[in-house]
């Protein structure tokens, strides 16, 4: 057990020092997605309605890009060193995750206390809630991260992943339009998209007026933490294959 759990607690431990140290990731993740919000929000005439998607997109902005340090740890020799080690590789996988999910908890966590600016006040029940909800979307989002980054030989690459596949998977959940409001076809892609659930989850503990079409709070919490273990599973399966990981 203890060759299991202290690769995972240090690698936790060595995301959250590497994020202090570059304490400008705090405002790059959060700004952006609050500019986002203030303008489109502000354009429809009701902050309140975006401030669900805004926060899954800033806990997405932090969960990707926090993977990147995947590549980082590649170019440096440090992910060759973690991977001959005798700790299991399923050790390394859940410390990294697990440390990128709490950088993105924490991120989420702050701009959710920009609430009030949307004229919002959650009681305290909502707000565990809302807690809870954001580290299981955290942890998610950072698995499926994680599984994108093990594969990428460039930073480049993977952001063009991120503005290829994962900014529309953000714009088609419902974070800007509805279910109800959306046309046929884009209405059946939003219905399988998991992020879908995971902004209605989010919408749910708001007090704000649910749109009509929004897929109930259990549903929400089930898709999201089956998509969660299922890109867990695969990042595991993927990090212990070892012709995996190119090393040059």
């Amino acid at each position: 057990m203890l060759n299991f759990w202290l690769p995972v607690l240090t690698l936790w431990n060595r995301e959250l020092t590497r994020f202090w140290r570059q304490k400008s990731r705090v405002l790059g993740v959060v700004a952006s997605p609050l500019v986002f919000w203030l303008i489109i929000g502000s354009g429809f005439g009701d902050l309140s309605r975006f401030f669900a998607g805004a926060l899954v997109l800033t806990v997405l902005f932090s969960a990707i890009f926090s993977t990147i340090s995947i590549i980082e740890d590649r170019r440096e020799g440090f992910l060759l060193s973690m991977l001959v080690s005798p700790a299991p590789r399923t050790s390394m996988v859940l410390g990294k995750v697990l440390g990128s999910a709490t950088l993105a908890w924490v991120q989420g966590l702050i701009f959710l206390a920009f609430a009030p600016l949307a004229g919002l006040a959650p009681s305290l029940g909502r707000l565990l809630g809302l807690a809870g909800v954001i580290f299981l979307i955290s942890c998610t989002l950072t698995a499926l991260g994680f599984l994108i980054a093990w594969r990428m030989e460039s930073t480049q690459g993977f952001h063009a992943v991120m503005n290829l596949f994962l900014v529309p998977m953000w714009m088609v959940s419902g974070a800007v339009f509805p279910i109800s409001e959306a046309h046929t076809w884009i209405r059946w892609i939003m219905l399988v998209n998991p992020l879908t659930y995971s902004v209605a989850a989010v919408t749910r503990l708001l007090p704000v007026a649910v749109p009509p079409g929004t897929p109930d709070l259990p549903l929400d919490l089930a898709v999201t933490a089956a998509f969660g273990l299922v890109l867990a599973i695969a990042s595991a399966v993927l990090a212990n294959r070892k012709t995996t990981v190119s090393y040059a």
